[in-house]
């Protein structure tokens, strides 16, 4: 409590000097820079932002990706708690500027603080007791939740970020790709695509409602139907036992592990008899795949390198 009340005091002057805004158009704002503004109707309300942000913080990974895609180096990002450092799939010179600021759980507002931002991107979801306190330290805007809606927190988001028309370019451009994908491999729909995923405690395997679910979505792949969860509420993803690794089978087997102690368990578990006997295995059609694209990345590049994994690996009819 200490620590919130000093960084609240500390960005006070800062948060003094933004006002409020009620049209949905730049306007020219009444803060200290008198400098342009607009306002984004987002998952906790409305917000006043800047009409182009020079330093911005994202706390989670689908925003590290839209900014990168949009060309906007963040200033800071949280982290994952399994996985250190930033996505690889984007090069070491676009992230070499970029400060860590705690978890995607738990943001450090004091490195937030620190790093004078004029744009936080954050998630309902994962951050929304801390709401208060980041829009206390600059303007602050939230999508409501993670993955099923990827594409909507993309544009949203980059409509915060001053880049509307990159942000529609871009997915639809994405999107035109995974159509023209989907016509090149024939009858994609009777092709089941599988995807597993190793974590520390727990071998999960994906719905039609993950990000990469609905990547192969997008192209008109089928999935097995053990992953279409149809008897599910959450249609995201479902668990699987070592013992019932013979559930994970398909066509195509795709397999990723996050962070070190969930590759020493799929190294095991695919090392083992029941995992050589699937019939996807026994074909050589299962691959390992970057968690990173496939699970965390949830934004338009990953979704790029999911769709260059599947042109690699998925044979047409």
């Amino acid at each position: 409590m200490r620590r919130r009340l000093t960084t609240l005091l500390a960005v006070a002057a800062l948060g003094a000097g933004l006002t409020g805004c009620t049209s949905s158009d730049p306007v020219v704002g009444e803060g200290a820079t008198g400098s342009e503004t607009r306002t984004i109707a987002h998952a906790m309300g409305s917000t006043e932002v800047p009409a182009q942000p020079k330093r911005v913080v994202v706390l989670d990974t689908d925003k590290i990706d839209t900014a990168l895609s949009l060309g906007v180096v963040p200033v800071g990002a949280a982290q994952t708690g399994e996985v250190a450092g930033w996505p690889s799939y984007f090069g070491a010179d676009q992230v070499a500027g970029i400060t860590r600021v705690g978890l995607l759980t738990e943001p450090d507002l004091e490195a937030i603080t620190a790093l004078r931002p004029d744009l936080i991107l954050g998630s309902r979801f994962r951050q929304e007791k801390f709401y208060d306190e980041l829009s206390a330290i600059a303007p602050t805007v939230f999508t409501e939740r993670v993955g099923i809606t990827w594409k909507e927190n993309f544009l949203l988001d980059g409509t915060a970020l001053g880049r509307e028309q990159e942000a529609k370019d871009l997915l639809a451009a994405y999107e035109k790709r995974a159509r023209d994908l989907g016509s090149t491999l024939g009858d994609a729909a009777a092709r089941k695509i599988s995807i597993v995923r190793f974590r520390p405690t727990e071998i999960r395997v994906y719905g039609p409602d993950s990000f990469s679910g609905l990547v192969l979505g997008d192209v008109g792949l089928g999935r097995p139907e053990r992953q279409l969860l149809a008897d599910k509420e959450d249609k995201r993803f479902d668990k699987v036992s070592p013992e019932r690794i013979a559930e994970v089978d398909g066509d195509v087997i795709f397999v990723t592990a996050f962070g070190e102690k969930a590759a020493a368990e799929q190294a095991r578990v695919t090392g083992g008899s029941l995992w050589k006997n699937l019939s996807a295995v026994r074909a050589g059609r299962a691959y390992v795949v970057a968690d990173e694209t496939w699970m965390t990345g949830i934004g338009v590049t990953a979704a790029g390198k999911i769709l260059d994994d599947l042109e690699r690996y998925v044979p047409a009819a």
